[in-house]
């Protein structure tokens, strides 16, 4: 009976659209996971695991965080059926505050675009990081045929990248990788990947 609520729940949410764009977006995200094998991943806004658990055989440790309890049930489900020894689940609130962990790496994976303050999300993420660490962001481009009030239309990589400078990342590197059809809000859109530095030492308090 369970494996059945749970199937359904998944069917809900990994429809075929996002599977296959998980899979775009994870094949980018291991080209920045290289030599990271001792390395602790926090994907946040994991969603059902789709993305983050494809990484968990390159790094230490896999912990997906989401606000959504019953996407977290999916994961946890396909982590025992799939039996990674390596990755767990944390339910988390974004809006109430940034839960007590750390890691040396963090994939915000097409979740900045859901959080209304871009610059304070971005700054709890760096307090998250361990110091050396990395912050990985895949997102859409600015898209200017969409409009929707609880979701941003996509970022301009330039205007990013100066608010990533201001948190306190260092060395950005930012492109654009793939070009789809109808993949943000029925629409054609491109997305890019981010990739940002926390110093060692860094006492930086991103004032």
């Amino acid at each position: 009976m369970e494996q059945n609520v749970f199937e359904e729940m998944a069917k809900r949410y990994d429809t075929e659209e996002r599977k296959e764009l998980a899979q775009i977006v994870g094949e980018e995200v291991k080209k920045e996971l290289q030599d990271s094998q001792t390395k602790s991943l926090i994907d946040y806004g994991s969603g059902t695991g789709l993305v983050g658990l494809e990484l968990a055989d390159m790094v230490e440790s896999v912990l997906l965080i989401d606000s959504s309890e019953q996407m977290l049930e999916v994961a946890k489900e396909k982590i025992t059926q799939r039996a990674i020894p390596n990755a767990d689940v944390l339910h988390s609130d974004f809006t109430q505050g940034t839960p007590d962990v750390k890691a040396d790496i963090i994939l915000m994976s097409l979740v900045l675009l859901h959080i209304p303050d871009t610059r304070k999300i971005l700054q709890e993420m760096f307090t998250i990081l361990n110091d050396g660490g990395k912050l990985i962001i895949v997102d859409f481009d600015k898209n200017e045929e969409i409009s929707h009030p609880k979701v941003h239309n996509g970022f301009v990589q330039e205007e990013l990248k100066e608010t990533l400078s201001a948190v306190g990342f260092t060395s950005t590197g930012i492109k654009t990788f793939h070009h789809g059809k109808r993949v943000f809000m029925k629409k054609d859109a491109s997305m890019f990947i981010a990739s940002s530095m926390k110093e060692v030492n860094s006492n930086y308090s991103g004032n």
